[in-house]
């Protein structure tokens, strides 16, 4: 199908081709009957220097007046003539560096931006109009090129956070990640496929044609912030997931399709090994640590494996770079041991070029994470903008650069190649001009690789999509009934002392005392109306000393993505425990702190206290983006259930028998602070490298109980909360 407002249809030989190039000929760019790599790479040829540098850079844009911005308050948008794209200016600064940007327009036709980022939740026919006008006005440049919009997921339920998940509700929601690896575990890989298919078919649909998804990081120091937006700590789960959804998203086993959404897996080569959990967002986390002998490639690199196997279309390296004096001796994809050079993920040829290209045989196209030339430049602070720009992509062998659409910086460091700069300017020792230049040939192939993607895809000659079947393909009604059921699933019972199911004739004549838990406490009281909304139909009361069974919602939080907290990210349940801080080598300090990650968990305790005294029973779920220390709340209930940004309607179907569960753990829970503590030298008695379920093989004897254990959480009844745990009825 050809879609087009502003370009020429060429008529040759009965069939119809867009004039893509403005040749007015079937030119090899214009010709869809040959190979979207053929195309692309006679497209770079056409292309000005300024229109490939503008292709080098992806970054933030903004809908138009209908979607205030957040990030830009007080800016008022200046309609284009459709109303629908912001031509104002705008002076923005975010975590990510600081830039005066033009309006959309301006960026298209005169930037010749081709990559950004969408972070806005629009409704589906909003969204469609949005991204048609987009490629709308990238029609009316003398050679065409799409605008290939990126987003964060948007089918999974949670909290709304910037840089991570930064739209949900409007797509079928699902649980979080970490719930659709326990719904898997408990119910099959059906639900990862159905999962999929909901993407795929809801994205394209808008066209909304690239998503920054899906990690494939194994989770193993559980203090990562990001351990929310993984598959959990099972490499073999991860790599199941990766080759059943990358496919299912993309269209087929052989990469993108026309009907497709390109897939952009991270964080190679894993986040998960992080230092004590500081994330690579601030300068603390910005070291890889593989403490443990043959970790990268047993629990790190298996994904990633599965998902170049699969061609996912793009890999997303992480900020952090590898630490040779804290970690043992790794070995590459062939047994060769690794190089650790000083340089941050998308600075580094070895794990970019020599593992994840030469060994792994990824052939698609490397995008970088967001702010690595200004904020997250981690091993290459001594070079300068368009030396960083360089290094990423001449030396490394990125492709797409996130952060800010850095233009000017590109071209400075082409115009570097050839204008003597270097005769008077020094360099660092081992770093060569051409390492840190662009040329012709290096943005030929990164432009080239993204070209091809958009072939693929179709997004030159099908350019444009109906927002009416956009709103009817979101509205699928087997996504979202698949979707309520894969909450249902992702339930885990951890305890469970007869109470459960909570069945009609356990609740005759008993009184309910219903009541949600929040860190923030206004969160709380409203979660606290919508339960007890849910329960109306139950005899409630509003004040637990005349209730007979109790059930509490525990939603705990801690730390803040983007900044580093003063010690370690606190995952107990707790409230105004004293903790202590960290130096700037991230080690404990005697100073200490107040944490809190729930408010209300001491009335919790006195909440069962009182119930206990009369014999009724305490029902509590606890919700994981994380892996928390549960004693707080597991030693005074009689049921816990666990839920991973589960419906709190999808808990109350398991607590109250209608879907038995069948969820199990992706996740080990800790102990306690014991097995995460952290010596005067600032290494973790529990390796950071190392998943939940391996752990126990690297703790003290002197830990151990009887069964040789010492890692895992165990309850009164004697059960590890620990990897694909999870009881029923």
């Amino acid at each position: 199908m050809i879609t087009t407002v502003a370009r020429g249809i060429i008529e040759k030989d009965g069939l119809y081709f867009k004039d893509i190039d403005g040749s007015g000929e079937v030119s090899a760019v214009n010709d869809w009957r040959l190979p979207a790599a053929q195309r692309a790479a006679a497209y770079v040829k056409l292309l000005t220097l300024d229109e490939k540098i503008g292709q080098l850079f992806i970054s933030d844009w903004r809908m138009g007046p209908k979607y205030k911005n957040a990030r830009l308050p007080g800016h008022v948008a200046v309609p284009d003539e459709s109303g629908i794209l912001d031509e104002a200016e705008v002076h923005q600064k975010t975590i990510f560096g600081e830039q005066h940007l033009p309006g959309t327009t301006t960026l298209i036709k005169e930037w010749f931006a081709r990559h950004t980022i969408l972070r806005d939740n629009a409704t589906p026919e909003d969204l469609t109009d949005y991204l048609n006008q987009l490629q709308a006005v990238a029609e009316e440049c003398e050679r065409f090129v799409p605008v290939s919009v990126a987003s964060n997921s948007r089918n999974e339920n949670g909290e709304i956070v910037f840089g991570m998940n930064d739209a949900g509700g409007i797509f079928s929601t699902w649980p979080g990640t970490l719930g659709i690896a326990a719904a898997v575990k408990g119910s099959g890989i059906e639900v990862a496929d159905q999962w999929a298919e909901a993407v795929r078919r809801s994205w394209e649909a808008c066209n909304l044609r690239k998503g920054y998804m899906y990690m494939a990081d194994c989770m193993t120091d559980p203090r990562w912030q990001r351990s929310y937006g993984t598959f959990g700590e099972d490499p073999q789960l991860i790599c199941d997931i990766m080759e059943h959804i990358i496919p299912r998203i993309q269209g087929s086993d052989e990469g993108v399709t026309a009907d497709g959404v390109a897939v952009t897996t991270k964080h190679f080569p894993g986040g998960g090994a992080r230092e004590n959990g500081f994330d690579p967002h601030y300068a603390a986390g910005q070291w890889n640590v593989y403490a443990t002998p043959g970790s990268l490639q047993k629990y790190h690199m298996p994904g990633f494996k599965a998902a170049v196997a699969k061609q996912t279309s793009s890999i997303m390296p992480y900020y952090s770079k590898p630490a040779a004096q804290k970690s043992a001796v790794q070995q590459d994809c062939e047994g060769n041991d690794v190089r650790f050079d000083p340089y941050g993920f998308a600075y580094n040829r070895v794990f970019i070029h020599d593992i994840l290209r030469g060994q792994m045989g990824f052939e698609g196209y490397i995008n970088s994470d967001t702010g690595i030339v200004h904020n997250m430049k981690w091993g290459v602070e001594m070079l300068d903008e368009p030396e960083r720009i360089g290094f990423a992509v001449n030396n490394a062998g990125v492709d797409v650069i996130s952060g800010l659409f850095d233009n000017a910086y590109g071209r400075i460091a082409y115009d570097r190649t050839g204008n003597g700069y270097y005769d008077t300017h020094s360099l660092p020792e081992g770093i060569t001009p051409d390492m840190v230049t662009l040329n012709d040939a290096v943005l030929n192939r990164a432009v080239s690789r993204t070209l091809t993607e958009m072939f693929e895809l179709g997004m030159f000659e099908n350019t444009y999509r109906d927002p009416a079947k956009a709103k009817e393909a979101v509205a699928t009604a087997s996504d979202w009934a698949n979707a309520e059921q894969a909450h249902r699933q992702s339930v885990v019972l951890l305890k469970n002392d007869g109470i459960l199911p909570l069945t009609a004739d356990k609740t005759v004549g008993k009184k309910i005392y219903a009541e949600a838990f929040n860190k923030n406490p206004k969160q709380g009281e409203m979660a606290t109306a919508a339960l007890r909304e849910m329960l109306s139909g139950m005899e409630l009361v509003e004040d637990y000393e005349d209730a007979d069974i109790a059930i509490l919602m525990v939603n705990p939080s801690s730390g803040d993505y983007f900044t580093a907290t003063a010690g370690y990210l606190e995952l107990d349940i707790c409230e105004n425990k004293e903790v202590p801080n960290v130096d700037d080598r991230c080690r404990p300090m005697p100073q200490t702190r107040l944490e809190t990650t729930l408010t209300g968990t001491h009335k919790i305790t006195r909440i069962a206290d009182v119930i206990h005294a009369k014999g009724g029973k305490v029902i509590a779920n606890i919700n994981f983006p994380l892996a928390w220390l549960v004693g707080n709340v597991e030693r005074h209930v009689d049921a816990l259930t666990a839920g991973f940004e589960t419906y709190p309607a999808a808990t109350l179907d398991v607590i109250f028998g209608c879907y038995t569960p069948t969820g199990k753990l992706p996740i080990t829970l800790p102990k306690s602070d014991k097995v995460l503590a952290v010596n005067a030298n600032g290494v973790c008695i529990s390796p950071n490298d190392v998943p939940g379920f391996d752990k126990d093989q690297y703790m003290p004897e002197c830990m151990k109980d009887e069964n040789g254990k010492a890692y895992a959480y165990r309850d009164a009844h004697g059960s590890y909360y620990e990897l694909n745990f999870g009881l029923s009825y």
